[in-house]
């Protein structure tokens, strides 16, 4: 059976670039196709139709649409088992790499639609209370996962690379510009500086045409 074709809808520097950078990481056969964020073509009917959350990223896989960055990683680390980017369902590790990528969705990841769109649970006026709350909110997230790898680190589960250490650095990477960045604590820096050293960083940022945060 031949492997699947995927195509990425994406946006650069957006969600979708973790799912950009798990292809490349795989060798996984796809193109890609730029979703005009800044005009708003994620809202526009021809995108809903693949997405009715109108966000990217959207994977289509063999022509079938799917969404949800978390997932959409999960199931590529999945799909290429060679790589060992997830622990199988058998091994004891599972549930831990499960935890963290539901952790990262849940608890990181939608902080930062906080801090950038401000206005969407309080209104304009109330914008820079929503970041005066949920900048603290973030650094307590990056202080408790820069203790976790110092116990039990270099990565999430220890000395095993998984696709959630992907999906922390995408995550850290949206803190460059923000009054203290999640590379001030040493352990994600270090897990950082060794995910952006790996060629599919590179040729990630080659082909988004990304210059910030190397």
């Amino acid at each position: 059976m031949s492997a699947p074709h995927y195509t990425l809808y994406y946006s650069p520097g957006s969600a979708s670039l973790v799912v950009h950078w798990m292809l490349i990481e795989l060798d996984a056969p796809h193109t890609l196709a730029l979703v005009d964020t800044a005009a708003g073509a994620q809202k526009q009917p021809e995108y809903l139709a693949l997405n009715p959350n109108g966000v990217v990223p959207t994977l289509a896989i063999d022509g079938v649409p799917h969404y949800e960055a978390a997932a959409l990683l999960m199931h590529l680390a999945d799909a290429f088992p060679a790589s060992a980017l997830a622990p199988t369902l058998a091994d004891p590790q599972r549930v831990d790499y499960t935890q963290w990528m539901f952790n990262l969705a849940n608890m990181v990841q939608p902080l930062f639609r906080q801090w950038w769109y401000p206005h969407e649970p309080a209104g304009e006026q109330h914008a820079d209370a929503v970041r005066n709350c949920v900048q603290p909110r973030i650094e307590a997230q990056w202080q408790r996962i820069d203790r976790h790898l110092a116990e039990h680190g270099p990565h999430l589960l220890g000395d095993r690379l998984t696709a959630a250490d992907f999906y922390l650095v995408m995550l850290m990477r949206w803190s460059r510009n923000m009054p203290k960045q999640a590379i001030e604590w040493p352990h994600l820096a270090a897990l950082a500086s060794r995910l952006k050293a790996r060629p599919s960083f590179t040729t990630l940022y080659e082909r988004e045409g990304l210059t910030e945060w190397v």
